[in-house]
């Protein structure tokens, strides 16, 4: 570690002496692993907000997930890195110490008050964790010099940054040692712009829907810039390293941990033998931001008002009577691989039942295109999701000071690929899906190919009509965290709801376990035993209509189940994530 924090410090020493470098206002953040040859372990160092996190196997996540195909991953994410932002207390006042004032930009124009006393001794502990509070329009608190409006870092550690290390943001990096194990499947790298919008746990379970780290990577890093284009005016930097885990040889005795600078209770440690997972278990997949920044939601309200034709397609009937059954197509098997190579890495379609998604790929509409086709113009308002079986289509956008200009075709800012060979499927136009919008780009046809399209309203129906969903509505009806919610809100909920099956005999789950959902019964039927403070136990029988593990809601992150729950026979469950949960209801307060 000492030897890697030297490494870190003299290149950024030698950034600052290169006179041919202008390092006054261009720092970069740096996380790295570094492998411990056949020690079988890993020593992270991490300056600035980009991450490194591992998703490992656990027993108790197998058995939650059951065995279906269309479960969630059995991976769950562990943080190896703890992003050095102004949100973390200790590093604002570290670089408060230095002089810093720390402010988010509406606060800097005045349009939000400055609270001056928030990190006082005695004002609490004042710790925002990046991925449970976030700013959802996109100010994040930065750093700024006491004589200017400058230099506005939203990391409080970077390598090169001469004026900003003046304010505290230095170059010295945090870092973790821990023993590599069987249970470890694989080691992402990324920087803050996977993170804008996915979480630890959104990233792993993308990553695990593959057998080629390579692919992983194109996954991810699409997903993110399709969710950069719909929430915001432009794209963070986006880049990614996977590292897929086959094996580890056992290790030379027990796994230790070691921090500089860094405790327990700031950072998820863990020893190399998986003792500590309870503590370890990161927040479940959610978009860190789910809400346009106040810019993009400007433009598009200006490009509505600006837009003059129709389109002229099944958009023009009202969605009660769109017939879904128009567009059935019966798909062959390799086509329906394709198709699913494809929506198993977004996160709109994370949580859909196998019946979903057979009604999908039967409502994909096949579009065959020729080079030079423009698929998307940027402007016009779209109504389809479209996923690329074969062909090259680049990605255009039409800067503001020529977008008068009726031939502008714009900047190629990105390429999609699609390769039935190379079972690469990347997808765009994931934004119509959920509402009618102008298109944030044009989408132009490099080359002849097929895309295969869903239109906005047969997802809805796809989704909406599936009876189950409706029969969980009333159970979350009857929870008491859920009793004021109206009907459409219950809707959202159910939407959010994901199947995991389970065989009789299966535990799942375990009073005294650390909890994140509540599970709501369809069908079939359950044991539920509780143990007495005198260690006497009660059981109940939970049938068709039930729910359990509903007293997780009301707590923290660490609430833990009252009761122990077994399966009585096969059946099938609705699970609602905690997370998901206390997402709606937030956003429904700010409604």
């Amino acid at each position: 570690q000492s030897v890697l924090t030297k490494a870190h410090v003299e290149c950024n020493k030698k950034m600052h002496a290169c006179q041919d470098l202008d390092d006054s206002l261009s720092g970069t953040t740096s996380i790295s692993v570094y492998l411990h040859g056949n020690r079988n372990k890993i020593t992270v160092s991490n300056v600035g907000d980009s991450r490194a996190v591992i998703g490992r196997s656990t027993d108790s996540m197998l058995k939650k997930e059951g065995a279906s195909s269309s479960s969630s991953s059995t991976l769950k994410a562990f943080a190896l890195s703890r992003d050095q932002t102004p949100y973390r207390r200790d590093e604002r006042i570290r670089c408060r110490k230095s002089g810093a004032r720390v402010l988010s930009l509406d606060q800097i124009e005045g349009l939000e008050p400055i609270n001056e006393d928030e990190d006082e001794e005695g004002a609490g502990e004042g710790d925002m964790v990046l991925g449970e509070e976030i700013d959802e329009g996109g100010d994040p608190p930065r750093i700024w010099s006491p004589h200017g409006d400058y230099p506005g870092t939203a990391f409080t550690r970077s390598i090169g940054d001469a004026i900003a290390e003046e304010l505290g943001v230095y170059a010295e990096p945090e870092m973790l040692s821990r023993e590599l194990t069987k249970e470890d499947k694989i080691i992402v790298l990324a920087s803050d712009g996977v993170f804008e919008f996915l979480t630890n746990q959104s990233v792993i379970d993308i990553c695990a829907k593959f057998t080629d780290p390579l692919e992983a990577c194109r996954a991810v890093v699409a997903e993110s810039y399709e969710l950069w284009l719909q929430y915001e005016m432009r794209t963070d930097d986006i880049t990614m390293i996977c590292i897929f885990i086959d094996d580890v040889a056992s290790p030379q005795g027990q796994g230790s941990t070691k921090d500089l600078g860094l405790t327990p209770s700031n950072l998820s440690v863990g020893s190399g033998d998986g003792a500590d997972d309870d503590d370890l278990i990161s927040n479940t997949a959610r978009p860190v931001r789910s809400t346009m920044t106040a810019e993009k939601s400007r433009a598009i309200m200006l490009a509505k008002m600006s837009m003059l034709r129709s389109v002229r397609d099944v958009a023009q009937f009202e969605e009660e009577d769109f017939d879904l059954e128009s567009l059935f197509t019966e798909k062959t098997a390799e086509e329906k691989e394709s198709i699913d190579e494809a929506i198993r890495a977004s996160v709109m379609f994370q949580n859909i039942t196998d019946d979903q998604r057979e009604l999908i790929y039967k409502a994909m509409e096949p579009m065959p295109v020729k080079e030079g086709q423009m698929i998307i113009k940027q402007g016009t308002v779209g109504d389809r999701f479209y996923i690329v079986d074969e062909g090259r289509f680049e990605v255009r956008i039409v800067p503001e000071n020529q977008k008068a200009e009726e031939d502008a075709v714009g900047n190629c800012v990105h390429v999609y690929e699609g390769s039935r060979e190379n079972h690469s499927h990347p997808s765009f136009g994931e934004l119509a899906l959920m509402y009618s919008a102008p298109r944030a780009a044009s989408i132009i046809a490099q080359s002849d190919g097929l895309l295969w399209a869903l239109h906005r309203y047969a997802f809805n129906k796809v989704i909406a009509e599936q009876s189950s969903r409706m029969e969980a509505e009333k159970v979350l009806k009857k929870i008491d965290l859920f009793k004021t919610l109206s009907s459409d809100s219950l809707k959202k909920l159910s939407s959010s709801l994901c199947e995991a099956k389970f065989s009789r005999g299966d535990v799942i789950i375990n009073e005294g376990e650390v909890g994140d959902s509540v599970f709501i019964m369809p069908g079939g039927s359950c044991k539920s035993v509780r143990t007495s403070k005198n260690g006497k136990e009660s059981e109940v029988e939970l049938k068709e209509g039930g729910f359990f593990g509903e007293e997780v809601l009301k707590g923290g992150l660490e609430s833990k189940y009252l009761t122990t729950v077994t399966a009585t026979n096969k059946m099938t469950c609705w699970m609602l994530q905690k997370s998901e949960a206390k997402s709606l209801l937030s956003s429904l307060r700010k409604e």
